[in-house]
């Protein structure tokens, strides 16, 4: 198979470590990686704040740089449901439908495409999950507490195989840290609010690391950390399965 590896804008800007990480996760599985020099925003935050008429031009450039591979791949949750569920905006022809079925994150494509749950990593640290709401609610990476459906998770199956990784249980295991991107920006304290009580939970649950699927989640969460000189670190799945500690 043939992957199109998808970094969306903020890892691209901001977190490079996680992109060269899933990359190299990727090329460990033998899988062939071609990344699109001409990618850019899939249009997400456009989206998400009303103006998804405006944000056609990014969706119809992704299809573009997307349409000629077997998956595309990225390490962002709410990206990757934005392009499956969201590009319903544009017409509907074979190239935008092929795109939005084999769009999938990162940790879904290794667990239900690949089949794979060991990558042989190791990580010698208390882990806690942040399950982001995209993820968790929308591409369904696990079971929610206000569903009735049998426990499963599929971050949780991959970090269970890392060696030395002890996997902390939290109190609110998949509760909203408040970003929801624009949401963060116009509903400040609420949003900061929300974010304060996700940290918390980390720390009284004795965390070490925070993790997660979803880094505009994690970048939330360490600003806050940062901010309150708090005793966590934050560190992207795909850092955490790309490690041989």
């Amino acid at each position: 198979m043939k992957v199109g590896l998808f970094i969306p804008c903020y890892i691209n800007q901001l977190y490079p470590q996680v992109g060269i990480a899933t990359l190299e996760v990727l090329e460990k599985l033998g899988v062939e990686v071609d990344y699109p020099m001409g990618q850019t925003c899939c249009g997400q935050p456009l989206g998400n704040s009303g103006y998804e008429s405006d944000s056609i031009g990014a969706c119809q450039l992704f299809v573009k740089n997307f349409k000629n591979y077997d998956y595309i791949v990225g390490p962002s949750g709410s990206c990757v449901y934005h392009v499956k569920k969201h590009f319903d905006i544009l017409e509907q022809t074979d190239d935008v439908k092929r795109v939005r079925k084999n769009t999938y994150e990162l940790c879904q494509f290794i667990h239900d495409v690949l089949g794979i749950t060991d990558l042989g990593a190791s990580f010698p640290y208390k882990v806690g999950i942040h399950k982001s709401c995209h993820g968790l609610r929308g591409l369904r990476l696990g079971s929610c507490s206000e569903r009735m459906d049998a426990p499963y998770s599929t971050e949780e199956n991959l970090l269970k195989k890392v060696k030395g990784l002890e996997l902390k249980t939290l109190n609110r295991a998949d509760e909203c840290c408040g970003f929801g991107g624009t949401f963060s920006v116009f509903e400040e304290a609420i949003s900061v609010k929300m974010g304060k009580d996700r940290v918390q939970d980390h720390i009284d649950s004795e965390v070490e690391v925070i993790t997660g699927a979803d880094h505009s989640c994690l970048m939330h969460l360490e600003g806050l950390i940062n901010r309150n000189k708090q005793p966590l670190k934050v560190m992207h799945i795909a850092e955490i399965l790309n490690s041989t500690l």
